[in-house]
């Protein structure tokens, strides 16, 4: 991934709210819903929702921009991965032991030849199994789910160290730093190839916080919505919905949006919860007019002040 300031197109100075912003306005054009005939598009959105992640995070991004962190949350060393941020570990057998089935001497092929061939040696047990061939190492690797991909459990893509892509589910109930496995895809062995072990992290949203199985959002409502009810419109992972505010809503007010949350264990979904935020208009003049027709009512009455 290139540098997390250049991909969302803001400088390293920029506040947390331009970050924000220009993230949201990214995340609207490349979005894979948007774009289903678009693969690029999808690989783009996934390195801006990666580029969010770091820079919407403080301590990640100081560390980024003193140079002890790459662009992908990554430990800088020295001499860097060939596997471009997979890594890996070496297994195998230890070292010390000798190989009597391959070119060595095999003291069974000695006794036998002396004992006239399959029978027992003197002194000598049952010949022991040899153990079956190692496989080679695993290789591991790590990928950014999106918030919405990891809510809605879409497929995912990743390219592995030998520069092929492979798509893959995400499980039910995901969390962050819940590992997946990929068969035969790690280095080759005498037993066959190891696996690869893809460690997930979950990407932020702007304005969608997740609640165990359930996500929440503050919602703005103007004062009319407030006093009159009406219909809203409230984004979700699943795009955006309408919410019916009853009259007479006071602020802080909770909403359920069944069935939008987070995938669960059992397969089903969690539900988005809507807090209700009663935005006054910014202009001076409309306040003061609302202040001269508003009753001055006692509001704390039942905190007996």
């Amino acid at each position: 991934m290139a540098d997390p300031y250049s991909i969302l197109g803001v400088s390293k100075g920029a506040d947390e709210k331009a970050i924000k912003s220009a993230y949201r306005k990214l995340a609207k054009e490349l979005h894979p819903d948007k774009n289903k005939d678009n693969p690029k598009a999808s690989e783009r959105f996934s390195e801006i929702t990666q580029a969010y992640d770091l820079l919407s995070d403080p301590k990640k991004r100081g560390q980024f921009d003193r140079g002890e962190i790459d662009e992908n949350g990554q430990p800088r060393f020295a001499g860097g991965n060939p596997f471009g941020g997979g890594g890996y570990s070496q297994g195998g057998p230890g070292g010390g032991n000798f190989d009597f089935g391959s070119g060595g001497i095999d003291l069974g092929d000695i006794f036998d030849g002396l004992f006239g061939g399959g029978g027992a040696r003197p002194g000598a047990g049952p010949r022991p199994q040899q153990a079956p061939p190692p496989k080679g190492a695993n290789i591991a690797y790590e990928h950014l789910v999106s918030f919405t991909d990891a809510a809605t459990l879409a497929p995912q893509r990743i390219t592995l160290g030998d520069g092929k892509t492979v798509e893959f589910k995400l499980p039910a109930g995901l969390v962050a730093g819940q590992q997946i496995r990929i068969p035969g895809r790690g280095q080759p062995g005498p037993g066959g190839n190891g696996d690869a072990m893809v460690t997930l992290k979950l990407g932020k949203h702007p304005d969608l916080a997740r609640d165990g199985d359930h996500i929440r959002i503050d919602l703005p409502i103007s004062i009319k919505e407030a006093v009159d009810g009406g219909k809203v419109r409230v984004p979700t992972v699943d795009g955006a919905v309408m919410l019916t505010v009853p009259p007479r809503t006071n602020s802080g007010a909770v909403l359920r949006i069944k069935g939008r949350g987070f995938t669960t264990k059992s397969g089903g979904r969690g539900d988005q919860l809507v807090t209700l935020m009663i935005h006054l208009p910014p202009d001076p003049a409309e306040l003061a007019r609302l202040a001269g027709v508003l009753s001055d009512n006692n509001v704390r009455e039942n905190l007996g002040v």
